[in-house]
């Protein structure tokens, strides 16, 4: 009980733990920031666009009479004075509803190349003038000059046709430097407007009031006897860096307040830039033209212009929502878990902790930022793959904590030192070939024939290999090893490697209780059978299973790096797996009960994993495996790149068919797996969905990519909360990949790096494979090849076409988003970056498959491949 008690203390120390370094976390990023000076007073003026958050001049969608005047009440307890853009598609109401709120109106006449429309705009302007007593003055045209729209004589024109016809001020509004370098515009005008953003100077927010100032002082110099309008003056709170100028809530309310501040103690007449954000802009200008408001798209304050200001003003509620999500599976994993040091309960449970936080965080700063409906897709799609490598990361996290934090293994069986007295069951071994090289084949009867076990058959199943020369030295050599060594050549015989082994079952003697498959290249030790077989005393287990191993397999850096690369599944997820019955079984080093092979359905001819698929029908059955991690047997490894590939392929394209077909029984419904069993496979596989996903998201970015250059209205750069995520999930897992390495597997450091880089090498090949078994039923079993002739260099590069071509196109399309989107945009950099990020899959491909094309070192070059071999 004491133990218990001790147990569960540590348990919710650790929530408590955990809990309080989450809430600790999300106050240290949302430190509140103190603008330098406060602001008590009434604000001179707003811009004033009243567009709603789905509404947009770009697509003629305008906001009716009833939301201009939501929106002017929104803004009249603050300001004395408005400042419009146009009157026309209901904005020459913005006059008589100031007026109701009692705020003077400065109205503005947009003016382009559209000279009709410049008509109708003027025409407006005068009656607006002319009918309503708050239009205390007129603005013919915004930032005309800048645009370049008009000549200045043009608009000159406009701005004298105008004044022929009010009885207020008439002026136009631009940047500084139109003003210096056209004086005569100045002339025209009764008071000059100048627009003063320092964000588009590329001027840090330290520096922004001092060249507010500056600016102002010299149109004053210059300008001395006209009265000086600052039209708009502000800073956004979300964008894209320009230079030293940071887009940020903070610094939005630190630049107004400031400003305030000063346009006060200097008595300037101005117009804080802007009332709302706009999310619209956002097509012809990013992030940063769309979040200038002072209030949010839904016409919320964003900042107080007293106290404190925070970057994420309800970071305590989303702390909450964090927390909450977290909570459930927190507090059932570290009560469960007993079975693992704090440490390893600390670790996982930060980490369930941190998925939370990210997944509020990401979803909470994407959605405030305001999308389009392509950016809308793009969130959706997004916000799924995220979902997918959170989970991945979770997935490898939790491998990680039980193998470096777990306390007692439950499953672990080591190998049997002799046969019990009187137990020595009948084995039949099935060894399945085609077109295999003879002399290597020989080489593993031989290695059978020297076994110390005393009750064995052998049965040599050659399916479908043409060329006699291939397989009569087979048949010769088992008549030498005796009558426990069959022989069987099988002409076009259906149903591949399963279709082989059915047959062979077929042939077994009746007395043998147990079926062993080894692969053609396997030279087994002569205690294999003696090790394992004792583990069948108990008739709950089904089968046996050893890890495949290889031998020669360090003459070439290209076999040591996938021999590694192999290593890690073996002697770390399969020893996990095994912990809750559910390991994976492979066709070689396997050993089955005959009787329950038989009553489960035979071997699948319809899957071309047959092993995995045959396993999980076992354990649907409630039958339980032995794993142990000890080498009995030592195969080839594949000798190209390409070989590689096609083993890997088959290995997950055999996954699909098999969740294609058991997929009721991954369900929480379904009956027949453990919970344990469901958690490993579908954990399992879900890596290779991931790999999946990548290939996706590769295409989709340089489709992407191409949407920005070419119809940048349409297309913007995804927020950075998904990007940043992603780059870390990625880090995370070569972090954990290393940690796994170095805790089970010994091997060099360089080792552990190269098994990494060969793994990410099959990226392309395991997401083609999944999306192939997706879409398609089946495909034929094609064998990896052993010893092949050394390819190529060519032949190397040839073997990872798919890879480079997909390499170029993620680099093609990075470099010109760099190019020209960059500049002072930070966005277009990340966006650049994650592209490169992506294509890293791609170049270990090529880096693979160039060092698979390096010569072989002198004197252990392979035999040459038989005549008719593939």
């Amino acid at each position: 009980m004491r133990k218990i008690l001790t147990m569960r203390g540590s348990a919710w120390a650790v929530l408590l733990l955990v809990m309080l370094g989450n809430i600790a976390a999300w106050a240290l990023t949302n430190r509140p920031a103190m603008p330098e000076r406060l602001w008590s007073g009434t604000i001179a003026g707003v811009a004033f666009s009243p567009y709603q958050e789905n509404q947009s001049p770009i697509d003629k969608r305008f906001p009716s009479r009833e939301e201009i005047e939501r929106d002017v009440a929104v803004v009249a307890p603050y300001v004395r004075s408005i400042r419009s853009y146009s009157t026309l598609n209901g904005f020459e109401a913005i006059p008589e509803l100031g007026a109701k709120y009692r705020l003077d109106v400065t109205a503005g006449a947009w003016l382009s190349g559209n000279l009709g429309e410049n008509e109708q705009e003027i025409n407006a302007l005068v009656r607006l003038a002319r009918t309503h007593k708050n239009v205390t003055r007129v603005m013919v045209g915004n930032e005309v000059m800048f645009r370049g729209d008009l000549k200045v004589p043009q608009l000159i024109d406009y701005i004298e046709r105008v004044k022929r016809q009010v009885d207020v001020p008439v002026s136009t509004a631009e940047p500084p430097y139109v003003w210096h370098d056209h004086p005569e515009l100045a002339d025209a005008v009764d008071y000059i407007t100048i627009h003063l953003l320092p964000y588009w100077e590329k001027v840090p927010i330290e520096q922004a009031m001092q060249q507010v100032l500056q600016e102002y002082n010299r149109i004053k110099q210059r300008f001395p006897n006209k009265h000086i309008l600052i039209g708009e003056a502000g800073w956004p709170s979300d964008g894209a860096y320009r230079g030293g100028a940071e887009a940020s809530l903070v610094n939005q309310a630190k630049f107004i307040r400031s400003f305030l501040n000063l346009a006060g103690e200097n008595r300037w007449d101005f117009y804080i830039m802007e009332a709302f954000d706009q999310p619209w802009k956002r097509a012809i200008g990013g992030n940063a033209e769309a979040n200038w408001g002072i209030w949010d798209a839904n016409r919320n304050m964003k900042f107080p212009m007293e106290g404190s200001v925070f970057e994420v003003p309800g970071w305590p509620v989303l702390c909450a929502i964090a927390t909450a999500l977290a909570f459930l599976p927190l507090f059932w994993f570290v009560l469960r878990r007993s079975d693992l040091r704090p440490g390893g309960q600390l670790f996982y449970g930060f980490l369930i902790q941190a998925v939370a936080s990210g997944l509020v965080w990401t979803a909470t700063e994407a959605m405030t930022a305001g999308m389009g409906p392509m950016s809308l897709t793009a969130f959706i799609i997004l916000m799924l793959a995220q979902v997918i490598l959170l989970a991945v990361m979770l997935i490898d996290g939790l491998e990680l904590t039980e193998v470096v934090w777990t306390q007692r293994w439950r499953r672990k069986f080591n190998p049997v030192k002799e046969l019990p007295p009187g137990y020595a069951p009948k084995i039949s071994i099935h060894v399945p070939c085609y077109n295999e090289p003879p002399e290597m084949v020989i080489e593993t009867m031989n290695a059978l024939a020297r076994m110390t076990y005393p009750n064995f058959e052998v049965l040599i199943i050659d399916n479908n290999t043409k060329d006699e020369e291939v397989w009569k030295p087979l048949e010769a050599h088992c008549a030498k090893l005796g009558p426990n060594f069959r022989f069987f050549h099988l002409a076009k015989w259906p149903g591949y490697k399963a279709g082989a082994l059915n047959f062979a079952l077929a042939v077994t003697a009746e007395d043998a209780e147990m079926v062993a498959v080894i692969d053609s290249d396997y030279q087994v030790t002569p205690d294999w059978l003696t090790s394992t077989i004792p583990y069948f005393q108990n008739p709950k287990v089904a089968f046996v299973q050893s890890p495949q191993d290889y031998r020669d397999w360090n003459d070439h850096p290209f076999h040591r790096m996938i021999n590694w690369e192999y290593q890690g599944f073996f002697h770390i997820g399969m020893v996990q797996r095994n912990e809750r019955n559910a390991i994976i079984q492979h066709g070689t080093m396997t050993i089955i009960r005959t009787k329950v092979l038989k009553d489960v359905g035979w071997w699948a001819e319809w899957c071309i994993c047959e092993d995995a698929e045959l396993g999980l029908r076992l354990f649907e059955e409630g039958y339980e495996s032995v794993y142990m991690p000890d080498s009995f047997g030592q195969g080839l490894v594949p000798d190209s790149f390409g070989g590689y590939k096609t083993q890997r392929f088959r290995w997950a394209y055999g996954a699909v068919q098999i969740i294609k077909r058991h997929w009721k029984e991954f369900l929480p419904s379904g009956k027949k797996l453990t919970f344990g069993q469901k958690y490993h496979f579908v954990t399992g596989w879900l890596p290779w969905f991931a790999d999946a996903a990548h290939m996706a998201f590769v295409v989709g970015g340089i489709i992407w990519s191409i949407g920005l250059l070419a119809l940048p209205a349409y297309f913007e750069f995804p927020p950075t909360v998904f990007i940043m995520p992603t780059l870390m999930v990625f880090f995370f897992k070569v972090l954990v990949g290393i940690w796994l390495y170095e805790a089970r597997v010994k091997c060099r450091f360089v080792d552990k790096v190269m098994a990494a880089i060969a793994g990410m090498a099959l990226t392309h090949t395991v997401g083609r494979a999944v999306w192939q078994g997706l879409f398609t039923k089946g495909r034929p079993f094609v064998r990896t090849p052993k010893l092949e002739n050394q390819p190529a260099l060519v032949q190397g590069f040839l073997n990872a076409r798919e890879e480079v071509v997909l390499m170029l196109g993620l680099w093609v399309t990075a470099f010109l988003v760099a190019w020209i989107e960059g500049g002072e945009n930070r966005d277009a950099y990340i966006w650049s970056t994650m592209l490169v990020v992506q294509s890293l899959p791609y170049i270990a491909a090529l880096a693979v498959a160039t060092m698979n094309a390096l010569p072989m070192p002198k004197g252990n070059e392979p035999a040459p491949a038989p005549a008719g071999a593939d």
